[in-house]
């Protein structure tokens, strides 16, 4: 076999892992982020001020909230189910370390925070668990578009050939859920008047970026004959146009349907695209191509997963679309959020249920279909993941009212509350976004310039699979150059950021 055959293969017919092991893996990024805050409070405890030297920020981030996870999903994926215990021993360690050396500056009962706490007011305008959602679905997929293609990168997180759960299956749609959070339509003001098809407008001039990537990728990995997956979207389809096509019907539909009931437009679409397949060849064409043998003859027979698996990738968008109007709704109070989190707790519930019951009655989990036990365990996933980042947050403002005067960067801090006079707003500009340094976070670095860091972890990676045998690669250096091309990753956003530069032009 030809090298390019000997990738092809390593990458293909894949089963995936559990849902247990997805789970567990979803808790370190909220752990890590975690460790970081209580890191940077005890910080500010100790030499009371916040860590001034962008070098050592840049490291400190790299360290804690990418390193982890990349060692979780290489050499130590055999032991992933004691990395939780372990982050949160010491997590729960620095708090400790905290609260101890509180007692030494400042007598203020304990019980008095607590009160504090229940009582606090948080920003209402800014949700810092979207941001850090959507920076970490673009960094955990980072590192496994890369990682994939070494031996330590163990074989169940990669993605399913037809049924079943991986890590990487899971990753397509978090990106499509998380794009969707902060879309025109979501973060269009509810009292503002626009004509109806504004947003689709936009989105058509958005989208052109998204189409020329598309372009260059196909261009890019035919002219050089690069090792693909073609059961994944096709001989000619691939993620961006994915993107793009997904962007423009959700606008199309919202501009038809109210926005406010999204989730059953989303419902609807996965429901009657798993009708179909359950009831007419689509699923055998899907599967096997028009002959029958797996043939590619024809745009549409040769792309047929990319083009139908849009359906299902739409289903998502729209329900997270639902998922970001809810989520926008003032919840100006820590009492307001805790009430959140039990609601989107019972979401998530609700949606295991519901996927525990299509699987049941119709096919196991496909993300080369995007069948409707696809759509549910992307939404079920992604909103857990979500409910992990907001209870970080909130632990965070905890601690913060421990240590007056410190600060996390993409946290909450606390407000003064609002004016009774007034509809909206808060008497004074929240804390959180004038005193966290962002030239200082990584995770700002990366939310400025999201595009730029997927692109060139794509260019990164065909630039190392071309020059390495990944393959073939001992433990100690796959980790080296999984590391190394991470960190000129994120080195170059940070530089970016520093500098104010956002290249973003449409």
């Amino acid at each position: 076999m030809s090298q390019k055959q000997l990738k092809e293969a390593f990458i293909s017919n894949l089963n995936g892992t559990s849902l247990l092991e997805i789970s567990v893996g979803l808790s370190l990024a909220p752990l890590c982020l975690l460790c970081r805050g209580l890191l940077l409070i005890l910080y500010h405890l100790r030499y009371g001020k916040p860590v001034s030297s962008r070098k050592y920020s840049l490291l400190l981030d790299f360290l804690v909230l990418v390193s982890p996870l990349l060692f979780s999903c290489t050499v130590l994926s055999p032991v992933l189910f004691f990395m939780p215990v372990i982050l949160a021993a010491f997590c729960a360690g620095i708090f400790s370390k905290i609260c101890s050396q509180r007692k030494q500056e400042t007598r203020v009962p304990f019980g008095q925070i607590v009160k504090e706490f229940q009582q606090a007011y948080l920003d209402p305008e800014y949700i810092p668990a979207i941001t850090v959602f959507r920076v970490y679905v673009n960094v955990l997929t980072s590192i496994s578009i890369l990682a994939v293609d070494f031996p330590q990168y163990p074989r169940r997180y990669a993605k399913a050939e037809t049924y079943g759960t991986g890590v990487m299956d899971l990753g397509v749609g978090a990106f499509i859920f998380g794009n969707a959070l902060v879309c025109p339509e979501v973060r269009q003001k509810p009292r503002v008047t626009q004509p109806k098809f504004s947003n689709l407008a936009k989105q058509f001039f958005s989208v052109w970026p998204l189409v020329s990537l598309g372009v260059g990728r196909l261009l890019s990995v035919k002219s050089i004959e690069y090792h693909e997956h073609t059961s994944e979207y096709g001989v000619h389809w691939n993620f961006f146009f994915t993107l793009a096509f997904v962007r423009l019907a959700a606008s199309l539909l919202l501009a038809i349907f109210p926005k406010n009931r999204s989730w059953v437009v989303a419902l609807t679409l996965a429901a009657l695209y798993q009708l179909i397949l359950d009831t007419t060849s689509l699923k055998t064409f899907l599967l096997h191509g028009s002959s029958g043998r797996g043939s590619r003859v024809g745009f549409v027979d040769a792309n047929r997963e990319g083009l139908l698996s849009l359906v299902g990738y739409l289903a998502i968008y729209l329900a997270s679309v639902q998922v970001g109007l809810w989520l926008l709704k003032c919840r100006g109070s820590v009492k307001g959020w805790l009430g959140a989190l039990w609601v989107l707790a019972l979401a998530v519930l609700v949606l295991f249920v519901s996927l525990h019951v299509s699987q049941a009655h119709t096919d196991p989990v496909s993300r080369r279909m995007a069948n409707l036990p696809y759509c549910l365990w992307v939404t079920a996933h992604c909103l857990m993941l979500f409910v992990f980042f907001v209870a970080t947050d909130l632990t965070l403002v905890f601690t913060k009212l421990l240590v007056r005067g410190s600060s996390v960067p993409c946290s909450w801090s606390v407000v003064k509350p609002p004016d009774p006079n007034k509809k909206h707003g808060t008497e004074a500009a929240p804390a959180g976004r004038g005193d966290e340094l962002p030239h200082l976070c990584l995770i700002s670095a990366i939310n400025k310039n999201q595009l730029l860091f997927f692109l060139l972890a794509n260019v990164m990676t065909g630039a190392v699979n071309i020059l390495v045998d990944t393959i073939h690669s001992k433990a100690a250096f796959a980790l080296c150059i999984l590391h190394l091309y991470m960190f000129v990753n994120c080195l170059i956003m940070s530089i970016l950021h520093t500098k104010n530069i956002v290249l973003k032009f449409w």
